[in-house]
């Protein structure tokens, strides 16, 4: 009856957590013996106009919020208000499942008779889309058909991207790894493009 503990659940089977971790985890969470965690969402700019997102778990508010805040300020970025770039970014499910469950024409039918939006599928697996309301059903409704997901996640998925030049690019990537190394960051988003040749040269420097 709880869609987040749910959406938790399904996130760490995907990732093949054993049952019994899973069951402790709750037990646990439930006897209100755990720490007191809580979700936070930072927003803000990096170089050249570029909007991030970072998701945090933390039991110290205080302590991610200022290492957050040094992280952007240490390559060029402005973290801003809650709000202040969501509206850029699309709050999606995403669902993804092995090449091996189907064709991608029997996952499309799938994926449209589960209420999804969209599937993108290649020679490395399926990746369903769908509002972030029923990512809970949806992902329930496929796992029947295709079997348990590789991954079940809720995520920002940028509207417009922005193109960055190599100077920003380097800039941002090395800001996107610092806020990834940080223990209470949880996933990353930001609506960058990079061109393939500022690409090569970066990865050759």
């Amino acid at each position: 009856m709880n869609p987040r503990l749910r959406l938790a659940i399904q996130a760490a089977r995907a990732e093949n957590m054993p049952k019994d971790n899973i069951e402790r985890a709750i037990k646990k969470a439930a006897g209100g013996d755990a720490d007191t965690y809580e979700a936070i969402r930072y927003e803000g700019y990096a170089p050249g106009g570029v909007a991030v997102i970072a998701e945090a778990l933390t039991d110290n508010r205080n302590r991610t919020g200022g290492a957050v805040r040094a992280v952007f300020t240490k390559y060029g970025g402005n973290l801003g208000a809650t709000g202040s770039v969501a509206h850029m970014f699309a709050h999606v499910g995403e669902i993804a499942f092995p090449a091996s469950v189907g064709s991608a024409d029997a996952v499309l039918e799938a994926a449209i008779d589960a209420g999804a939006d969209d599937v993108v599928s290649d020679a490395e697996g399926h990746v369903v889309t769908c509002a972030f309301e029923s990512l809970g059903t949806v992902a329930g409704a496929l796992e029947e058909k295709l079997g348990e997901p590789r991954t079940v996640k809720a995520i920002w998925k940028p509207n417009l991207s922005t193109q960055v030049d190599e100077e920003n690019a380097q800039s941002i990537l090395k800001m996107m790894a610092a806020l990834e190394d940080d223990d209470d960051v949880q996933n990353v988003y930001a609506n960058f493009d990079i061109s393939e040749d500022v690409l090569k040269k970066l990865t050759a420097a």
